[in-house]
């Protein structure tokens, strides 16, 4: 069985170039410091916990209805879920708390993805593009907030994670989440005008509210913030984040492996692919 030469030097190519444009695209994230993007401001004062946000989000993005046991135990999102709203106890009583992806204004997945395909846009969404991806899934080691989730048992696997419903964001509509949300504790719109709304709020009902936003500053800031009554240690937030965004530190960690180790997984994917390219001919034949 003979390798199509075509075919193998086609995917060398194609590895090299990603090697170059992945560092590039590093760089470019570190651009991104100034940029004013959008976001959503998620109010967990506001929220009743109906997972109603859930059930949208699904329905938005074509996965199967959410199955919510009636007491679940603390969840995080998955390859069939890109939100989740979890019920803490806290020292204020039970109090939901939604989760998915944090969106960094300068996010290490974008900086650490080699071929591009994970994208600050300039809405303000970080997304995933599955004709760049080369399946390297370093998105996932970078993530500061363990967000991007990797389809496993799928013969055509994705990386899924929020999106912010960006589809829906070009056609100049919002969020799923946001715009079926009954009680009103999601907010879409400027980053530094949810900033400007989560101050007064907290400066209007001190009492209501923690004197912190969370995303405001973590990870060098995020477009997904958050207000909530208790500190953010009790829902379980990594406070540890560092305050300066991670770009910078998974460059360096990108520059620093030998080619060889970055271009061997996609010489053997290479063969691979010939290999049952010339398979299926030879079947074929038969």
């Amino acid at each position: 069985m003979s390798i199509n030469r075509r075919t193998f030097f086609k995917a060398m190519g194609a590895t090299a170039v990603a090697l170059s444009v992945g560092r590039t695209a590093s760089a470019e994230s570190l651009q991104n410091q100034e940029t004013e993007f959008n976001g959503m401001l998620y109010d967990i004062t506001k929220c009743k916990g109906c997972h109603g946000c859930e059930y949208d989000c699904a329905e938005a993005h074509g996965f199967p209805e959410p199955d919510i046991p009636k007491n679940p135990p603390f969840r995080r999102t998955d390859e069939t879920r890109c939100t989740v709203v979890n019920i803490i106890e806290t020292s204020k009583g039970k109090t939901p708390v939604k989760m998915q992806c944090m969106h960094c204004n300068q996010p290490a997945c974008d900086a650490a993805c080699l071929t591009q395909a994970m994208h600050k846009t300039e809405e303000g969404p970080v997304i995933w593009r599955e004709d760049k991806c080369m399946g390297c899934r370093y998105c996932m080691i970078s993530c500061p907030f363990d967000v991007p989730k990797f389809e496993y048992n799928s013969t055509n696997p994705r990386i899924i994670k929020c999106d912010m419903c960006y589809n829906l964001l070009l056609e100049g509509e919002i969020p799923a989440c946001a715009y079926y949300c009954p009680n009103e504790a999601l907010m879409y719109g400027k980053r530094s005008d949810l900033i400007r709304e989560a101050r007064k709020r907290i400066h209007d009902d001190p009492e209501s509210y923690v004197d912190y936003i969370y995303g405001e500053h973590e990870a060098g800031g995020t477009s997904w913030l958050y207000l909530s009554p208790v500190p953010f240690e009790e829902l379980g937030f990594n406070t540890k984040i560092q305050k300066t965004s991670y770009p910078g530190l998974t460059k360096g960690f990108i520059s620093s492996i030998a080619p060889v180790d970055i271009l061997l997984p996609a010489v053997l994917l290479g063969i691979y692919e010939a290999t049952k390219s010339n398979k299926k001919s030879e079947e074929e034949e038969l």
